[in-house]
């Protein structure tokens, strides 16, 4: 019954496009944009055509701008999409995926530390012993560029547009020509990754893998390497963030009776 009045309290209470805009710096035409894009639901129009709002879809501007720092803006749209659809579920799917997408990144990371910390301690190049002899056969811990693509959930044409930049170095089969990634390589790949998911440019990040190549340490990208520690804590708080506001919001959308 108290949930029942409190709903009928917040339906009574009308706002406008700029009471919405207004508490995020938004402007009224943004948040017009995001209800025609189904991240709020339908707003009610006056005898007049002007839209009213009520504190439910000021609830769902903040969980939608609450989950765009975790999920970025696509998946927050979707997840926002699926909500007024009334598919939970899909919603609940798409967090899971963020969540996941997170983990595998915390997981390359560790393997790209864990093989810099290897590095380190043979003292070994990547690379070093193909000389201008025969080429050998694929290696059983060695892989062609449709798993690797897969593995990094990227395209083949991202890789090989990486080897054109020099981020990576895959020799040719010699019965087939296709291109075989070595350890180093995987291990190149995914330094490249991470650091093209971290912003940086090709042209920042060749200099960065020739220094690991060269240097076989972590030295080179202590910093580096710290910087995606606190950006993967800052999307972890993020989600959590969005999650909160995205509670916050089904509360209100469902109180408990």
């Amino acid at each position: 019954m108290g949930g029942m009045m409190a709903q009928n309290l917040q339906s009574d209470v009308r706002l406008r496009p700029v009471d919405l805009a207004r508490e995020h710096g938004l402007s009224t035409q943004a948040v017009r944009n995001y209800e025609e894009a189904g991240i709020l639901p339908a707003a009610a129009r006056t005898a007049h055509g002007y839209r009213t709002y009520t504190p439910q879809h000021a609830q769902a501007l903040r969980a939608f701008l609450a989950l765009v720092p975790g999920h970025g803006h696509r998946t927050a749209t979707a997840i926002m999409r699926a909500v007024h659809d009334g598919a939970d579920a899909d919603a609940f799917r798409l967090i899971d995926e963020s969540h996941a997408q997170l983990l595998d990144d915390r997981r390359t990371l560790q393997a790209v530390e864990r093989a810099l910390r290897d590095l380190e301690s043979t003292g070994l190049e990547p690379g070093r012993g193909r000389g201008s002899g025969p080429v050998p056969a694929p290696g059983p811990r060695e892989t062609f560029i449709g798993p690797l693509a897969r593995k990094l959930r990227i395209r083949p044409a991202t890789l090989r547009t990486w080897e054109r930049a020099g981020l990576v170095r895959p020799r040719r089969d010699p019965q087939t020509g296709y291109r075989v990634y070595d350890e180093a390589d995987v291990r190149d790949a995914q330094l490249a990754h991470q650091l093209r998911r971290g912003g940086y440019l090709l042209e920042q990040i060749a200099p960065l893998i020739a220094q690991v190549r060269t240097a076989g340490g972590l030295e080179p990208l202590e910093a580096t390497l710290a910087g995606w520690h606190a950006g993967l804590a800052a999307r972890g708080r993020a989600l959590l963030a969005g999650a909160a506001a995205l509670q916050a919001y089904l509360d209100q959308r469902d109180p408990l009776p």
